[in-house]
């Protein structure tokens, strides 16, 4: 049987899942991620739930080529609607998708989530929107990653049921990110300095609200990345 390999994106969110879980992968797309957990022996069983009928029959098919029909179930669902409580899921995975259609989904699947000990998270954008959706609806993040991959950078939310109050800051740039200044992180908010410099010379002298704007933005970052 030959693995599968996924991307460095999926591979740092599956490194977050424990270990005998009973996953939930929602938009699995082409199951790669089940089915890469199955083959490590790391999970014991998996739903892998898609909306879309094309990556459905690509995660059917790959399933079955890689022998695994008794341990994940393909189901055409939307979001949380994939599973039940008798399937027994303790993790949730939902990654590839902006940061307001994973709340939404999560919104839409609350009452579900009870028997759920970890979800691990990856939003493509809008992280702090999530971040205070989570934190708002008992949710408390327990580790958070980032990495680069293809010149885009990702942010991977670690999650359990708990309360959990953060900044302003803490939301926007993530209570664990900016405190482990990993060298991803360093990029992604030195990048985004870079573009409100630039936008900030594009702005004429006598518009002082949008300068003092930018400005006030720019030193945000900067003092969260501890430079001046």
């Amino acid at each position: 049987m030959e693995f599968t390999k996924l991307s460095n994106r999926l591979d740092l969110v599956a490194s977050f899942v424990p270990a005998r879980a009973r996953l939930l992968d929602v938009g699995s797309d082409h199951a790669y991620l089940p089915i890469a957990l199955l083959q490590e022996g790391k999970i014991e069983a998996a739903i892998a739930g898609e909306v879309v009928e094309g990556p459905y029959q690509s995660a059917l098919q790959n399933v079955a080529d890689n022998g695994l029909e008794d341990k994940i179930e393909v189901r055409l669902a939307n979001g949380l609607a994939a599973f039940e409580p008798t399937d027994c899921i303790s993790c949730i995975t939902i990654a590839g998708m902006g940061g307001r259609l994973i709340g939404d989904i999560l919104a839409a699947g609350l009452e579900k989530l009870a028997g759920v000990s970890r979800l691990v998270l990856q939003p493509n954008n809008r992280e702090d929107e999530l971040r205070a959706w989570l934190v708002n609806h008992d949710f408390r993040i327990i580790d958070e990653a980032i990495l680069e991959e293809n010149e885009k950078f990702y942010e991977i939310l670690v999650v359990e049921y708990g309360s959990q109050e953060l900044t302003a800051k803490e939301l926007r740039f993530g209570p664990y990110l900016m405190r482990e200044q990993a060298p991803a992180f360093v990029q992604k908010w030195s990048k985004e300095v870079d573009k409100l410099a630039f936008a900030l010379e594009q702005v004429p002298v006598e518009n002082q609200s949008a300068r003092a704007s930018l400005e006030e933005r720019i030193a945000h970052i900067k003092e969260v990345l501890h430079v001046s």
